[in-house]
């Protein structure tokens, strides 16, 4: 079994974003798979801290049930259920029989701040 990357970008514009995935699309082999924000707000909102400690528990650890990792990071089932479809709906997290888990071997985060032109 391949294991499986991600790299995390911000990239405003999309055009360049989709025209970057259709060139992995077409590679031979496998290129690692990406996660695009448009802002840092956006990258931010949706990737919060606690939403990381969760990655970082499940992250190598198999399939885990939510009650199980809520125990893990000590924190209230109900919230970790919410933050657990948030990342299986950004595509971080995978559902399978038994729970969830973070099929990713490596998560690499990389943006840039410019100043304007």
């Amino acid at each position: 079994m391949r294991k499986r990357t991600l790299t995390i970008r911000l990239m405003p514009d999309w055009r360049s974003g989709l025209r970057a995935a259709a060139r992995k699309a077409q590679a031979k082999s496998y290129q690692g798979e990406e996660l695009a924000f448009e802002t840092p707000a956006v990258f931010f909102g949706k990737l919060t801290e606690r939403r990381w400690a969760l990655i970082r528990m499940l992250q190598g650890k198999g399939v885990l049930s939510i009650r199980e990792l809520a125990r893990r990071v000590e924190r209230d089932v109900k919230r970790v259920h919410e933050d657990v479809s948030v990342l299986t709906e950004l595509g971080l997290f995978e559902r399978e029989e038994g729970g969830v888990v973070c099929p990713f071997a490596r998560i690499h985060v990389d943006f840039e701040l410019a100043a304007a032109a």
